[in-house]
């Protein structure tokens, strides 16, 4: 199978996140989507309680379960440990050596990937799909997509999706207020973010991909 992957903290998971998935599963023929939520990042402070870490999982499958494509991995929900992509992936490559893997990040991501820790580690691992945003032209993407074959053999591939300024910070300090998370999040999302009372006191960060 081709299998593509994203990781990420999901507090909350959003449309962003939805959409790079199903563009990466039309555009590059894959069978299934792998969303990961982190359960300790390096390069994030999040609310690591096991309470926490439930809910933004429940989110996750709440988001994605009409969809059935659309898979929720918990290798990396694990708030003892932090998480790191080549470990990861060095595991799924492992328990899966028939399968190929696909990596998902944005844009921003792709031009810091040499200050991820182990990051050379992570190139045989998979096929990296890129997603383009406004801020980063395609011209400079495959600049530096040919840059990091060049040096590090590195396989990479422009992931075309639509650019969705939506982030989950904008989402949490919405929830905060008691506003409408409408056309920002599944609505099975808004409601279990309003059933639970979530983002009420404690600001937390970002969603992104883990490194």
């Amino acid at each position: 199978m081709k299998i593509g992957v994203m990781g990420g903290t999901f507090d909350p998971i959003h449309i962003g996140h939805l959409l790079l998935g199903e563009f990466a599963y039309e555009d590059f023929g894959l069978n299934e989507i792998w969303y990961l939520p982190n359960g300790n990042p390096p390069h994030k402070e999040t609310d690591d309680t096991k309470k926490a870490l439930q809910h933004r999982i429940e989110m996750v499958k709440l988001a994605i379960e009409d969809v059935p494509y659309f898979r929720v991995n918990l290798y990396e929900a694990d708030v003892e440990r932090h998480s790191y992509t080549y470990r990861t992936m060095q595991e799924f490559n492992r328990l899966c050596p028939e399968d190929e893997f696909y990596f998902i990040l944005g844009a921003d991501s792709l031009f810091s990937i040499e200050e991820w820790k182990y990051f050379r580690e992570i190139f045989p691992t998979c096929t990296i799909l890129a997603a383009m945003r406004d801020d980063k032209n395609a011209d400079a993407m495959k600049e530096h997509i040919r840059y990091l074959y060049k040096k590090y053999q590195a396989r990479i591939e422009l992931l075309q999706a639509p650019l969705v300024e939506i982030s989950s910070t904008t989402i949490r300090k919405r929830a905060e207020k008691g506003l409408s998370l409408r056309y920002m999040v599944p609505e099975t999302v808004e409601e279990y973010i309003k059933k639970h009372h979530l983002y009420k006191n404690t600001p937390k960060t970002g969603t992104g991909s883990e490194k």
